[in-house]
Order: C-alpha cells, then structure tokens, then sequence
C-alpha cells in the first residue's frame, strides 16, 4: 500500500485559496458547526461521523480544503477520502482555532477567543 504525501496549508493560504473559490469541508460535528464556524462563502458541513454515508456529496472534481478546531480530525478525513479516490484534499494546519485566533471571519460564539473582561463587572482588573 503506498502512502499518499497529505498536503497541508495554514489558514492564512486557506484565506487565500477560498477567494479562489476552494471548497471548504468542516468534518466538526453539526453541533460544534452551529456553535461556530466559518464565515466563508463556500462551507459544506459533513461531520467526520458521517463522513462514510456522505462523501457522496463531496464533489471530486474540485479543490476541497477539510478543517475541523484543531486540523486533527480534518487529517484522518483526508486521509480516510484519499482511501476512496479524492485526490484535490488540503488539511487546514491548526483548525477552526488558529483561524479565529488571526480574527479571520467567524460565524457564531467562538469558545477559542478571549473573552475580555470589563462592564458591570467591578472586580476586574
């Protein structure tokens, strides 16, 4: 069996390459993906749990980048969907976090900022 080299990029190229229209896969369950996610014009949502009975819809013949919070879980999609003959697969290095962390668009509450202290809150210092 040979292994297949797994391209990654980081999210400032993934940025980039969705303005190339890339197709941005989110293997992070629906309800990590309601909490929050990325703001992008092309997100498709297929939990990695889901990922057998839905690859389907996934199309082959396009540049597809899979994220998920960390770049774990979207590194053993990938590796799993080259097994089934998806060649146009990038791992976003680092995940949903790192792109939050550059403030880079989000939709929803993102659990990954700082949440900063001020306001009604008379002990913060």
């Amino acid at each position: 069996m040979e292994t297949i080299k797994i391209k990654e990029v980081c999210p400032t190229s993934t940025l980039e390459l969705i303005k190339r229209n890339y197709l941005l896969l989110d293997v992070r369950e629906e309800n990590e993906f309601n909490q929050f996610s990325f703001d992008v014009p092309r997100v498709l949502n297929i939990p990695m749990s889901q990922l057998t009975e839905r690859m389907n819809e996934i199309p082959k013949d396009e540049k597809v980048i899979l994220a998920c919070l960390t770049g774990e879980r979207s590194l053993r999609a990938v590796q799993f969907l080259n097994e089934y003959g998806f060649t146009n697969l990038l791992n976003m290095k680092k995940g949903l976090s790192k792109w939050a962390q550059k403030e880079y668009p989000i939709k929803g509450e993102s659990i990954v900022q700082e949440k900063l202290c001020c306001g009604e809150h008379s002990n913060c210092k």
